[in-house]
């Protein structure tokens, strides 16, 4: 029997606001432990939680960027367990009147189609504390960091729409996009303020019933999520291959071992509306005041710059996925630059540069105007593609001039041909048996040829000018 996957997933988010959801404790995490807490995020008897404004604004900004209808009204209530980092029993969350509703995102599927995925709802939510566990000498300890206690969050619930790993790890991407877009949330995986847990099920081929589903949790990295559902259809099917039932219960993914192992019983507490915090009643007027601030999002800036600028779709979205960097592309081709020459080395060099040390274009040194510098001298020859490269990374820490860099760093281009000469005449001495191979008929020499004459130019060498040379030398 042919089965089918279907997989939904429950993202929660970490607002970005100053403080936390409740209370003016900064809503800063990754503090000292302990050091951001009052007797609201303590949980203590007899404390009043006040709703944050700016949690939300930002939360409702980030259900409008996922295309949801913002509920007029909306309400929280206690979801009962008790664990060691829910001391007061109860975590403050949307269950019966969530925030939004009926949202939705667009991805490319693994077919090349485009994907509707929809979104089932979105409420607000406090965070829980966050155990430590150590050791003390050989004695195992476990303690509690109450700085994460009360952060607002938002929890995005999908429709059991996808069908495959990549599906899922579009939608992460996605929605992402979206939310980074808004300026309400960083979404992080790796720091934690993006966290996935992803429901698992399969059904046979053809079928529309919904069949028990085993949560994963612990994913964090968009990639450990494609692998956590593709290690979970392949487990599941195996189980029902054998006649082996499928019981609700979640698992956690090991990343080194790339399996899913058991972590305990599926289990849901009790909800019950909170009679502490008032209800959330959103009108018209404000609603449309936050509306404005949503700014042009990916997909509509995306095919904006295909039709101002003359980008593939490629180079669009690439360009467009991260806010900062379509603002620094704008702000770069607006010296007069040609928009795809400007795209290539923003997807290209700039992107992976920044990724490498893990910091935004905001972050570092470079402005449009002195990457828009580096273009015009790489359009006016003065240095090469290669020596261009070393020189933005330069430009990412430094605030000294354009031109002194380039000197002080040797990367101005060889382009006397008397010195080009030289170094053709020296590579093809050095290279005798090689010269033969290309003049018996083996075109591929020429590039080992280009190769060698950049390695002892040190890079510097004018390639357009250097194979011109060697070539008309070759014969």
């Amino acid at each position: 029997m042919k089965y089918e996957a279907v997989i939904g997933l429950e993202i929660h988010v970490q607002l970005n606001a100053a403080t936390k959801l409740f209370c003016d404790c900064p809503n800063r995490p990754g503090d000292e432990p302990n050091r951001n807490i009052c007797p609201v995020c303590l949980w203590l008897p007899g404390v009043f939680p006040q709703l944050s404004r700016e949690a939300l604004e930002k939360g409702v900004l980030a259900c409008l960027a996922l295309n949801c209808v913002i509920q007029p009204e909306s309400a929280f209530d206690q979801k009962v367990y008790y664990y060691p980092d829910l001391p007061k029993g109860y975590q403050l969350s949307q269950h019966h009147k969530p925030l939004a509703r009926n949202g939705w995102v667009d991805i490319v599927a693994a077919d090349g189609q485009v994907k509707r995925l929809r979104i089932h709802h979105v409420h607000l939510e406090e965070d829980v504390a966050k155990l430590l566990h150590e050791t003390e000498g050989r004695t195992p300890i476990s303690l509690v960091d109450f700085n994460r206690a009360g952060t607002p969050l938002i929890e995005i619930v999908s429709e059991p729409d996808m069908r495959d790993p990549h599906d899922a790890m579009e939608y992460i991407k996605a929605l992402r996009d979206q939310l980074r877009y808004t300026g309400s949330a960083e979404c992080s995986l790796e720091q934690g303020t993006l966290r996935v847990d992803a429901n698992v099920s399969l059904r046979p081929l053809g079928s529309k019933a919904l069949n028990t589903k085993v949560e994963i949790k612990n994913m964090n990295a968009i990639r450990n999520v494609g692998d956590a559902i593709a290690y979970e259809i392949t487990r599941q099917t195996e189980c029902l291959e054998k006649g082996e039932p499928i019981v609700m219960h979640t698992r956690l993914w090991d990343p080194e071992k790339k399996v899913t192992t058991p972590m305990r019983a599926k289990f849901e507490g009790p909800c019950v509306p909170d009679p502490s915090v008032a209800r959330i009643v959103i009108d018209d007027a404000w609603l449309e005041a936050v509306r404005q601030r949503l700014p042009e999002m990916p997909a509509h800036k995306a095919a904006r710059f295909m039709d101002a600028y003359a980008l593939t779709a490629e180079e669009a979205a690439a360009v467009s996925a991260e806010r900062d960097l379509s603002e620094f592309f704008e702000a770069v081709v607006a010296h007069a630059l040609p928009p795809r020459k400007v795209a290539g080395w923003i997807a290209g060099q700039l992107f992976s540069a920044l990724k490498e040390r893990n910091r935004s274009v905001g972050e570092t040194r470079l402005t449009a105007a002195r990457f828009a510098e580096l273009l015009n001298l790489v359009e006016r020859e003065v240095i090469n593609t290669q020596a261009a490269r070393e020189v933005l990374i330069r430009l990412l820490d430094s605030d000294a001039p354009l031109e002194e860099i380039v000197e002080k760093g040797g990367f101005r281009q060889i382009s006397d041909t008397t010195d080009l000469e030289a170094l053709v005449q020296r590579v093809l001495a050095d290279h005798p048996a090689d010269v033969q191979d290309f003049r018996n008929g083996n075109p591929k020499v020429l590039g080992f040829l280009m190769g060698q004459a950049m390695k002892t130019s040190q890079g510097k060498a004018n390639p357009k000018l250097l194979k011109e040379m060697l070539a008309k030398r070759l014969g």
